[in-house]
């Protein structure tokens, strides 16, 4: 399955959602399908999406979190799977785009190309709810699973090591953080 399907896949699930989204071709496909107030592109800190996915999880549980990464991402802070699962926020649904290769910076093989389980991981770690899809239809039915479930998720998807002609978005950083934060205060204010 190639990411840009598959996000395309879940795009419409989104809505309500607040998604958090690795630098790189996640951010750039996502915004080619059509960017939205509630989407925020993580650029130049590859690592720490699912960090500020907890830490917004924490922080509003009265929202959806989703976590778009991606191997490469989540190989540099592995770490940050057993913060997941200590905290285990049931709004939190981490999404990892396995293509096993660092697509964005030059198509270097991860580690997952010679056999480390991310799935096996974050569930070694504790994470509640761990799954491994390889199709879109897969995937959209483990991410119906885990809105339904109100448990803490983390759904490896394998994808093809294919991309995006260019790996930056045409948004600008201040304005998707200004844009994102107003999204959040709109929420906050409707909620009183």
């Amino acid at each position: 399955m190639k990411r840009f399907h598959a996000l395309e896949a879940l795009y419409e699930r989104f809505e309500g959602c607040v998604v958090i989204t690795i630098m790189g071709a996640v951010a750039a496909e996502l915004q080619a399908i059509g960017h939205r107030p509630n989407f925020f592109y993580l650029q130049h800190a590859m690592g720490l999406a699912s960090s500020l996915g907890l830490g917004m999880a924490l922080a509003r549980p009265d929202l959806k979190v989703v976590v778009l990464d991606g191997d490469g991402s989540l190989l540099m802070n592995l770490g940050g799977l057993t913060t997941l699962a200590r905290y285990r926020p049931a709004n939190l649904i981490h999404v990892v785009f396995d293509n096993e290769s660092l697509l964005s910076v030059g198509g270097f093989p991860t580690a997952t190309s010679t056999g480390s389980d991310l799935r096996a991981i974050a569930a070694a770690a504790g994470v509640p709810r761990t799954t491994r899809v390889e199709t879109a239809d897969e995937l959209v039915a483990a991410f119906d699973g885990a809105m339904a479930a109100e448990e803490m998720t983390t759904i490896v998807a394998k994808v093809a090591d294919v991309g995006p002609a260019k790996f930056v978005t045409d948004l600008g950083l201040l304005e998707n953080r200004f844009q994102f934060a107003r999204y959040l205060r709109q929420l906050e204010e409707a909620t009183k």
